[in-house]
This record gives C-alpha cells, sequence and structure tokens, in this order.
C-alpha cells in the first residue's frame, strides 16, 4: 500500500485521538510508517470485541448482584483478566482464586488477602467488598 493510500476512516472508538503507526511505501518505494485512525473492517472487530467485553462484565455483574459469584468475578471481567493472570498478580494458586469467585468463601477471606486482591484491581478493600456500589455500575 502506498503513502497515500493509507486508509483515514475515522469512525474509530478512540474518535481520532489515537493515531496507528502503517507500513507503506513511500514515493521511493521505500518502507515507511504512517499514521493512521483506521479503516472500517478493523474498527468493526474492535467494536464487536469490546461489545463482548461489555456483555461479559454485565453478566458478571448481575451474577455478583444475584448472590451467585463473589465480586473478584466481576472485577476479572472488568479489567479483560482470567484466573491464571490474577492468580499470577497476587502469588496465589489459580484453583485458590477459583474458590474465591465463591460468594461465602470471599465472605470469610482474610484482609491481607482482601488487600492482595484490592491492590490489583487498585481498589480499597472496601470497594471491593461492597457489592452495593457494583448496582451503579455499568
Amino acid at each position: 500500500m502506498k503513502t497515500t493510500e493509507v486508509p483515514q476512516d475515522d469512525a474509530n472508538m478512540l474518535q481520532g485521538k489515537f493515531r496507528e503507526p502503517v507500513y507503506s511505501l513511500d514515493e521511493n518505494g521505500n518502507y515507511t510508517t504512517v499514521p493512521s485512525v483506521g479503516w472500517e473492517p478493523k474498527n468493526e472487530v474492535m467494536k464487536e470485541a469490546w461489545d463482548q467485553v461489555h456483555t461479559k462484565t454485565e453478566l458478571a455483574r448481575q451474577q455478583v448482584l444475584s448472590g451467585l459469584k463473589s465480586p473478584l468475578a466481576y472485577y476479572i471481567e472488568k479489567e479483560i483478566m482470567d484466573i491464571g493472570l490474577l492468580a499470577k498478580y497476587t502469588g496465589m494458586w489459580r484453583w485458590t482464586v477459583k474458590r474465591h469467585l465463591n460468594p461465602k468463601t470471599f465472605s470469610r477471606l482474610s484482609r491481607p488477602t482482601l488487600e492482595k486482591y484490592a491492590k490489583v484491581f487498585n481498589l480499597s478493600v472496601e470497594e471491593l467488598i461492597d457489592i452495593n456500589r457494583l448496582k451503579s455500575e455499568k
């Protein structure tokens, strides 16, 4: 693709605030980078991916509010993580983190364990355990 042909379809989710470097050929036939705000196919894929993230986050929020999961389930989805990644960040075993998704088990966690989770999610322990604050989040 030539430098003058790099797509500039400004319908992306970042609304032209950021530009991605795209490799192209300049007038001398040399590779160079040209900033691009994106193009329609890529923008559609990104929109679909973010829609899936939002759907999974909302499902987790509803599960927490209905008492089926602990608040960890919501924050894992919100931060686009999985159990394995959270386990690595906290220094816990995967099976331990998985157990903590159970609301009963979560309610009995020690303060130091809750602090590990809160630190990963950049929250206070109080914010982490307060499911009422999830009622207003979307």
